[in-house]
């Protein structure tokens, strides 16, 4: 015969298992909490045990009552419970009957979601940062394509100065050209800093289209609007909460939204839109642009306050044309990554480095990669020759020197390339040419060029 459980018995089993048990009687008023119950919300039994669940709603000890619907819809009945404004649990209550038909008591189990939900959120979280591809995204700065490289005086400042206040959370503007050389900077200050396992989120603030601006920056509530996804949309800044965040081309922000960021930088906290509660972010902020800001506030066009806020710091990056020493310390780096980065053998010779060196980077260290890698990628011949070079560095480099010969012989060069290089052998090439086969050969040979096609 099966042995019935005492009430002592099941008082021992409600102690120690591992859900939170809550009872109430038929009017709503708190019988017994167990153990677990306390451990889950930090409430005592003699905080509860008495109470009934409508004064604990109106003291905010919880935001909504399980047991109380019971009562009134006769029912089991689950929900989500915030517990004293921090902790969030999923309750469900279950009706006991008497033998004439009415309720004796409600027993509620809790249980603890709050690291669920955590995890749900780190979740959203890094399915968004998944899907920043096109205006927005992030970067780590172990890349040998995006290396800090200086010899110049004034670059070894802003080095200094860099590393100096990267481990403060101080908000810097950087200043300077396109393709200076600016996001190297942020990315040297965020690597510098104790943030640098953090998110580090970019933000081309002129790629946004404007309508877009505000739910992209703050995030959206659930039906916020139209179209707005059912269960919200992360904002940037809060995407960049304990991290970094860049704001490249921040005189393209309008008005209306540089109010609500400077907010955001002197409360600490952002609101998304649609939403009602505040929600806190610790975000270091790095601004860049190519424009005059100060010029900018002349115009109407940005708020003062909000130059002094994200310019505590700032850091003015040269043009390459002011910074003639780091030139070829980047044309060889940058030739060198991207002959290993695409595994092709090449040599550049000494003149058209010299043509390189010349010139003067209208677009900067930006312009200066890519012309390297168009000349790794783009040109069969081993050997890099001033000829290959595109039409504004023969230009620059024909202005620099008066050496008639020099310039004739570049210009033999470029004909007799793409002569070679349009015929299947040396032979037809000397024929198009209108030079005898064995002169073209010396010639070739003079400049080193292949004779593998005869």
């Amino acid at each position: 015969m099966a042995q019935v459980l005492n009430n002592k018995q099941m008082l021992a089993i409600l102690e120690f298992t591992t859900d939170g048990i809550y009872v109430v009687d038929r009017h709503g008023v708190t019988m017994f909490v167990n153990r677990a119950y306390e451990q889950i919300t930090g409430f005592s039994r003699e905080q509860l045990v008495g109470r009934h669940m409508m004064d604990l709603i109106q003291d905010e000890f919880i935001d909504q009552s399980a047991s109380l619907l019971v009562l009134e819809e006769k029912k089991e009945v689950s929900l989500l419970q915030t517990i004293a404004h921090k902790k969030e649990v999923i309750v469900t209550g279950n009706p006991v009957f008497a033998e004439d038909g009415t309720i004796e008591m409600v027993v509620t189990s809790v249980r603890d979601v709050t690291r669920l939900n955590s995890l749900q959120k780190d979740l959203s979280k890094a399915q968004t940062f998944s899907k920043m591809q096109n205006y927005r995204f992030t970067l780590t700065t172990d890349e040998e394509g995006n290396k800090f490289l200086f010899r110049d005086i004034q670059m070894k400042k802003i080095y200094v100065k860099a590393t100096q206040i990267a481990p403060f959370p101080t908000s810097v503007l950087l200043t300077g050209p396109s393709g200076a050389g600016k996001e190297v900077i942020a990315n040297l200050i965020h690597e510098f800093s104790d943030r640098k396992d953090k998110p580090f989120i970019k933000v081309n603030c002129g790629a946004i289209p404007e309508t877009l601006l505000e739910s992209e920056f703050f995030g959206y509530a659930s039906g916020a609007f139209t179209g707005a996804r059912r269960e919200g949309k992360i904002g940037l800044l809060e995407l960049a909460n304990n991290g970094t965040i860049m704001l490249d081309e921040i005189g393209e922000m309008p008005i209306q939204l540089q109010v609500k960021l400077l907010r955001a930088l002197q409360e600490k906290k952002i609101r998304r839109v649609g939403g009602t509660e505040d929600i806190s972010v610790d975000i270091r902020l790095i601004s860049a642009t190519n424009q005059d800001i100060k010029n900018l506030i002349k115009q109407g066009k940005f708020r003062e306050d909000l130059y002094y806020r994200i310019a505590v710091i700032e850091l003015q990056i040269p043009p390459l044309c002011e910074r003639r020493e780091d030139i070829e310390l980047l044309v060889d780096h940058y030739f060198e990554y991207y002959c290993q980065r695409y595994k092709i053998q090449k040599v550049m010779t000494p003149e058209a480095k010299r043509y390189l060196i010349h010139y003067q980077w209208p677009g900067n260290v930006r312009e200066l990669k890519n012309i390297m890698e168009n000349l790794v990628t783009s040109i069969s011949d081993p050997r890099i020759e001033p000829y290959h070079l595109p039409y504004q560095f023969q230009q620059t480099a024909n202005e620099s020197t008066s050496d008639l010969k020099s310039r004739l012989e570049q210009l033999e060069k470029r004909i007799v390339n793409e002569a070679v290089i349009s015929h299947p052998s040396i032979r037809q090439a000397a024929k198009s040419l209108g030079i005898d086969h064995s002169t073209l050969v010396k010639k070739l040979q003079k400049w080193r060029q292949p004779l593998n096609r005869q």
